[in-house]
């Protein structure tokens, strides 16, 4: 990558990731933080507060990537960091679960995955757009873990879910000016005033079965982090605050493999990766499931997080290749709705499966939705490898 693709990278990665840090947070303790609130509110409500920011994200992602078809990336990635302080600010000055749960609600209205997405698919090459992605993606699970780390500290440091709440704006309206300054920007070309109806996009087979696929993979994450925490706590012995120590080696040594095999995906590869990464997490999540002892817990691991690496900057990449030039945000927009959608589907089945068969069901069970994506992936057509100038 030259400068400017790599300044896109790390500075669209580090805003994304820093918005996520406050969001993966508050989701441990929440529950507990909202059942001492004064008026001790019911369950239906705190369970609404913590799905509001998801739901809206969903409802979201495709009329904002549309627009920043029309108006362009930059402006509408800052109304949404804009939303998403104030919602924010909302639910963290209010100890009134109704509140709380419309500040979630406007903060997932500051819906930009599309457009994040989107402007780093204008300023990379396709020969190394691949790349770029999944190292925005892994900025994603760097927070994560780095949320494990500074869980347990929140409460002192920051005043617990409130301060984590007022710290996640200062956040989002610090990268304001990071994005509009430090980013590079796209060239933009002349749009048509009427806009090309968005039934292109859900009429293109391939677009679908990306977003099929986006929606299964990121259906499988919540059966992970339902029944992984608790084999690692079986098998290791470690509270939830160590966790990091597993996943963070596995995370950043699973990206470091992953980076050669995304440049050979880059080149004319991607149809056979796309398969081959989605017949490895099924495996992992039957090796995690199935095989005893510490070793089934670090293989399984290792296995899952190499694929998902790979898909990660693979989908999204082939969403921009495949989507019509003047369409890129709004087939984006789709992209990004179905992986939000993708979360409460693997919230029923990781809940149905802890019931039924434990955690190590649970990973088994999951192992059916990579099956499931590879009876409609493998119609995926084959891109052409393409090369060209760096953008401008």
């Amino acid at each position: 990558m030259n400068s400017k693709e790599l300044k896109a990278t790390f500075g669209l990665g580090a805003v994304y990731a820093l918005r996520m840090l406050g969001v993966f947070m508050i989701l441990p303790i929440f529950e507990l933080y909202a059942k001492g609130l004064p008026e001790h509110p019911a369950q239906s409500w705190i369970y609404a507060a913590l799905t509001a920011s998801g739901l809206a994200q969903a409802l979201f992602q495709i009329p904002l990537g549309r627009l920043s078809d029309r108006i362009g990336r930059k402006p509408v990635i800052a109304m949404g960091m804009l939303m998403f302080a104030i919602g924010s600010y909302v639910a963290g000055s209010s100890d009134r679960i109704e509140l709380i749960a419309l500040g979630r609600f406007l903060q997932g209205a500051g819906a930009i995955s599309s457009a994040v997405t989107a402007l780093l698919a204008d300023v990379t090459r396709e020969e190394v757009r691949t790349i770029a992605m999944a190292i925005m993606g892994a900025g994603m699970g760097l927070a994560f873990v780095l949320a494990i780390i500074l869980g347990s500290a929140a409460e002192d440091l920051l005043g617990g879910v409130r301060g984590i709440f007022m710290l996640t704006a200062v956040l989002s309206l610090v990268a304001i000016p990071v994005v509009w300054l430090a980013v590079p920007a796209a060239e933009q070309k002349a749009r048509p005033i009427v806009a090309t109806p968005i039934s292109k996009i859900f009429a293109d087979p391939d677009l679908l079965r990306l977003s099929g696929g986006i929606l299964l993979l990121h259906a499988v994450v919540p059966c992970l982090f339902t029944g992984m925490p608790l084999l690692i706590q079986q098998q290791f012995g470690w509270a939830s605050d160590q966790h990091w120590k597993l996943y963070l080696p596995v995370l950043i040594g699973t990206l470091i493999l992953a980076l050669p095999m995304m440049r050979r995906a880059d080149k004319g590869g991607a149809r056979g990766m796309l398969l081959g990464s989605i017949a490895l997490l099924a495996a992992a999540l039957l090796v995690a499931g199935l095989v005893p002892g510490k070793s089934g817990v670090i293989a399984g691991l290792i296995l899952f997080f190499l694929p998902f690496n790979l898909l990660e900057g693979l989908l999204p990449s082939l969403v921009s290749r495949t989507a019509p030039p003047d369409q890129k945000g709004a087939a984006l927009g789709v992209y990004a709705t179905a992986q939000f959608l993708g979360q409460p589907v693997g919230g029923i089945l990781g809940f149905w499966a802890m019931g039924h068969h434990g955690p190590a069901g649970v990973l088994t069970a999951a192992a059916a939705l990579p099956l499931l994506w590879l009876c409609f992936a493998y119609k995926l057509r084959p891109l052409p490898a393409r090369g060209g100038a760096a953008p401008a």
